[in-house]
């Protein structure tokens, strides 16, 4: 698949500090070959330490990636935008054209609070889940393009 047929897929929530950088982070490292993936945030603010940490514990370095905001990336024709927090969907921009949007929310482990391991393995549980649905696509978009995932 050369560059050009690769989908084009932003993945979107509210900061772009954790479940975004890790859907982009996953797609990079196991779809690539179809996949082309960005990210970004309705409100970024700075990748959270915890999700680069959780992500290099399972092999992905997300360190050199940094948080954009979703105007940032208007000029580019994606084919999907999906979003992963109910917030993202509430304020997400109106593309044109062929873009399809698709709504897979996962909770947000950057507010929990208690011990570090709780809050550690909250942060795992989230990269586990979105590593695999990253490994679902694109088969998974296709069937769910018409309407919102639940």
């Amino acid at each position: 698949m050369t560059e050009k047929d690769k989908l084009k897929i932003l993945f979107l929530c509210t900061g772009n500090s954790c479940r975004s950088q890790m859907a982009e982070g996953w797609a990079r490292k196991l779809k690539s070959d179809c996949i082309e993936p960005f990210s970004a945030g309705v409100y970024p603010v700075a990748v959270n330490l915890r999700a680069i940490q959780v992500m290099i514990e399972a092999g992905v370095d997300v360190s050199g990636q940094y948080p954009k905001h979703v105007d940032d990336l208007l000029n580019i024709d994606f084919d999907y935008v999906i979003t992963l927090c109910d917030n993202a969907k509430e304020i997400c921009p109106v593309y044109p054209g062929k873009t399809k949007m698709i709504h897979k929310p996962f909770s947000d482990p950057s507010f929990l609070t208690g011990s570090d391991e709780t809050v550690m393995n909250a942060f795992r549980k989230v990269r586990d889940e979105i590593r695999d649905f990253v490994l679902g696509l694109p088969e998974s978009l296709e069937k769910n393009k018409n309407h919102s995932e639940k």
